[in-house]
């Protein structure tokens, strides 16, 4: 289902003050110019670019199943750009984000603003990339999620340096809540992860659903780094609710067998923080019939990508990935990055920014392109690309939101395993 964003919001701006004296400023050379967040714009580079790239991607934590996919998303970008020759290669530094309870993130961030990134990948979770997201702006670096989709990043005060290739929250609720409504369901619990992805998608979830005539009769909330559910899911019972919303990362392979040795499986839903395969985690027939909504790209749309992706990893010496959510999302925002800074001619993380929305479509009038070389071609041509990836058009607003996107719809299988039946 293909739902479109219209949010827009000015990024944070220069008081008058502030513009008359940069004004000043640039008539008397005194001064390099800044974005309206106040990072320096560099010059531009001569000779061939190299962009410092650093990833943060879930490689431990409870959401480190999204991992292999998402660096697989950035490695084959990398490689592409850098097999291109098109006057920019990527130099990478791959980091783990963690989760909040074992704080990867604190040790793995310094370390990649110490080895000098311009732009950092990452992270999956909204709840972890709102523990950093300060500390990369704070040294004018691009901070590009592939798959935070907590409303909180629309307006956040981010310097014009967030982006992400993943749709707001807004969105799934939204085709969730008519799901669960549409199923016949009309009195429904949740169990929530309580930080901002999660009581951001419960709320939008549950405006839908009520708006559709439903009544959420239960909320219980956990925290990251909790193992024991009995109180949440005794909660989520109390009320003999039609079904139940597990709004959860890696917690649902905790959850699931004990709510459903009490609730039949097939009244569950699940969202794109645990929308995976439960073949080897539950017995057979556990999730048959249950549902679930993520953010991304019906697969057999993209099946050249999706197969090259794998490829691409198993060459590098990995497992064969079991699933590719945000893999697409990945990649196209390591494209979207190399491609502003080939037409800004500058990797400063300030610079890059100020092209994103052009090589993106979200501005201008530029050239349909499909794939890095032939977007390079025309921006090395002298004229402007707008590039659509597998995961979608992308097309960033003015707060480096994407203005639509695709949620897929799943159903599991006897086999607990999820295939897309709408999307």
């Amino acid at each position: 289902m293909t739902v479109k964003n219209n949010r827009s919001r000015a990024r944070k701006v220069l008081s008058a003050a502030g513009v008359l004296a940069l004004g000043a400023a640039v008539l008397t050379g005194c001064a390099p110019a800044t974005t309206a967040g106040g990072c320096e714009l560099g010059p531009e580079q001569d000779g061939d670019l190299v962009l410092k790239l650093g990833t943060a991607l879930p490689l431990t934590g409870n959401l480190a199943f999204l991992g292999p996919p998402e660096e697989a998303g950035a490695a084959l970008a990398i490689d592409e750009i850098n097999a291109a020759n098109k006057g920019i290669t990527i130099d990478a530094t791959f980091g783990d984000s963690g989760d909040t309870d074992n704080k990867a993130y604190d040790t793995e961030i310094p370390r990649l603003l110490g080895a000098g990134v311009q732009a950092i990948v990452g992270a999956a979770s909204s709840g972890v990339s709102l523990q950093f997201i300060d500390r990369v702006i704070a040294e004018c670096v691009i901070h590009f999620s592939p798959a935070n989709t907590s409303a909180a990043f629309t307006d956040y005060e981010d310097k014009g340096l967030y982006f992400r290739t993943a749709p707001s929250d807004t969105l799934q609720g939204e085709v969730l809540g008519n799901l669960i409504a549409e199923d016949g369901h009309q009195r429904v619990s949740f169990i929530v992860l309580n930080d901002s992805y999660g009581t951001g998608l419960a709320e939008f979830t549950k405006t839908a659903f009520e708006a559709a005539g439903g009544e959420v009769i239960a909320e219980p909330t956990y925290n990251t780094g909790d193992t024991n559910f009995t109180a949440q899911i005794a909660e989520a019972l109390a009320g003999d609710p039609d079904a139940i919303v597990l709004i959860t990362f890696d917690e649902a392979k905790t959850i699931v067998p004990e709510l459903t040795s009490q609730f039949p499986g097939e009244k569950l839903y699940f969202v794109d923080g645990n929308l995976t395969n439960y073949s080897e985690d539950f017995a057979a027939g556990t999730l048959e019939g249950a549902k679930g909504t993520y953010p991304g790209v019906n697969e057999s749309k993209i099946a050249d990508f999706v197969a090259k992706l794998d490829s691409n990893w198993q060459a590098r010496g990995n497992a064969a990935l079991e699933l590719n959510a945000y893999g697409p999302e990945t990649y196209d925002a390591v494209i979207v990055l190399a491609l502003a800074a080939l037409e800004g001619r500058s990797t400063d993380g300030a610079n890059m920014s100020e092209k994103l929305q052009e090589v993106s479509g979200g501005s201008g009038s530029g050239t349909k392109c499909t794939s890095f070389a032939e977007c390079a071609d025309i921006i090395n041509g002298g004229g402007t690309a707008d590039y659509d990836g597998p995961s979608g058009a992308i097309t960033f607003n003015d707060v480096g939101d994407p203005t639509d996107g695709n949620i897929l719809i799943q159903q599991f299988d006897g086999n607990n395993v999820p295939a897309t039946i709408r999307g």
